[in-house]
């Protein structure tokens, strides 16, 4: 893993040693010696990650992470706040400022790396989800709203000792839900059954008569939790298995004891880390939708129709499979916004849309391709199938009057023109073009009927 990593401490050994450790690692390292200068090397260097020392003279770390974290260009870079000092109020205090995780003096490597590398790659998923939705951290979700978001947190603890899960619950409690499995069966249900779906689970490693990290592995398998943040629990001594949970992709853990202003500290952590990639990709999924769909009507657009066409065509010539096309037009759509307003217009669009889906199959394709034009494509379906399937558009569309506005129903009929695959060397535009025919004669032959393209 390659990422750039800035080092911000005011006493030089600290700097050269996190600097050595680090370019062992093969990361690209860039230094800076107090608070103003970290701010100005952020600009300049854009690193994939902080090491921020708390105190330092002039500008502290908690002050050079809150700025980095107040501005919409540098507030999606993790910080790591370094500090000798053990105190909780210190902890909380970077927190506030919007510090991802957090390390103590002397730096452990484990540690080091561990928090690094996690945090690295949580930098180049918001990355590529920033990418996809524009870039623009201010349309996902503000700092403020991440580090505001103060809801308690749904955790899972998996821990068949009894005494060990309450004290966590205990910790926690005030701040998080908690749930306890006391075996790996009961913790998958419970995983099942949530209905808001849990943002952490801890698992203690130390349980007795199970492979703790089996457990881990089945989480980061599973559908429902394989985005789901996972904090362990270990002993000081147990590096072997440590490793191998970061390798297996653990996000988090802690050793024993358990200090537990360190366990709410991270917890919160993890927990609003989670929302924030959820967050991200929802953001995501929403372009994905909002570019391939029609706002009005929830069909897909023409974009979409165009491009995915061309592959049905395809696979139709390589399977030697039929294929048809429906295109469909409004008949005198034109009087219902004159008279009616254009939010009567709007709403028989979307009643007919929903028409239009009740009468095809899952597998065939509607458009709305513009105004009151719709194609619908109809995979493996010869143009006698095609027929029938317009027919029952026809009549479902005609067969009922549309609630177009309070006390105005309205009839309203559709013309339909249909053309069929006919050869190999057929592309998009000409079926199009040959269904766009057939519906122009339905116009002119008087309206509300299908009508058959020529071959």
């Amino acid at each position: 893993m390659t990422a750039r990593v800035l080092v911000v401490d005011d006493i030089l050994a600290n700097v050269r040693l996190l600097e050595a450790k680090l370019a062992a690692e093969y990361f690209d390292v860039v230094t800076a010696m107090n608070g103003a200068d970290a701010l100005e090397a952020v600009q300049r260097t854009k690193p994939d990650i902080v090491l921020l020392d708390v105190m330092m003279p002039g500008i502290d770390g908690i002050e050079v992470c809150r700025r980095i974290k107040a501005n919409p260009q540098t507030q999606h870079i993790p910080v790591v706040m370094v500090t000798a000092l053990d105190q909780p109020e210190d902890r909380v205090r970077g927190l506030e400022a919007g510090a991802d995780d957090f390390l103590t003096k002397p730096v452990n490597d484990v540690s080091l790396f561990c928090r690094v590398k996690s945090l690295v790659r949580l930098k180049m998923l918001t990355d590529e989800l920033r990418t996809r939705t524009g870039g623009d951290p201010l349309r996902l979700m503000t700092n403020e709203q991440i580090t505001a978001d103060n809801r308690p947190g749904n955790v899972l603890v998996i821990d068949n000792r009894a005494a060990v899960a309450e004290r966590i619950r205990t910790a926690l409690s005030g701040k998080h839900d908690v749930t306890i499995a006391v075996e790996p069966q009961q913790a998958i249900e419970a995983c099942a059954q949530s209905e808001g779906g849990f943002e952490l689970i801890i698992v203690n490693l130390d349980m007795e008569g199970i492979d703790a990290l089996r457990i881990c592995s089945q989480l980061k398998s599973m559908e429902q939790t394989r985005q789901t943040p996972i904090l362990i629990i270990v002993d000081p001594d147990d590096h072997q298995r440590l490793l191998r949970a970061l390798d297996m992709g653990v996000n988090d853990y802690l050793i024993r004891p358990i200090d537990k202003q360190e366990l709410q500290a991270r917890v919160s952590t993890q927990i609003r880390r989670y929302r924030y990639t959820e967050q991200l990709r929802t953001s995501v999924k929403a372009s994905i939708e909002m570019a391939v769909t029609d706002a009005l009507t929830g069909l897909y657009n023409r974009r979409y129709l165009e491009t995915h066409l061309a592959h049905l065509i395809e696979h139709a010539v390589n399977r030697g499979k039929p294929l048809s096309v429906l295109t469909l037009d409004v008949d005198f759509f034109k009087s219902v916004n004159d008279t009616y307003g254009h939010d009567a217009g709007d709403r028989v669009l979307q009643e007919l849309s929903g028409r239009i889906r009740s009468s095809i199959r899952n597998i065939d394709l509607a458009c709305r391709t513009g105004g009151e034009e719709f194609v619908v494509v109809l995979p493996g379906t010869d143009l006698q199938t095609a027929e029938r399937v317009g027919e029952r558009i026809r009549k479902t569309v005609a067969g009922k009057p549309f609630n177009a506005a309070p006390e105005c129903h309205l009839t309203i009929t559709v013309s339909l023109g249909i053309s069929a695959l006919t050869t190999v060397e057929e592309g998009v535009d000409d079926l199009l073009k040959r269904a766009d025919q057939a519906l122009y004669r339905a116009k002119r032959e008087g309206r509300n009927r299908v009508i058959l393209s020529a071959a």
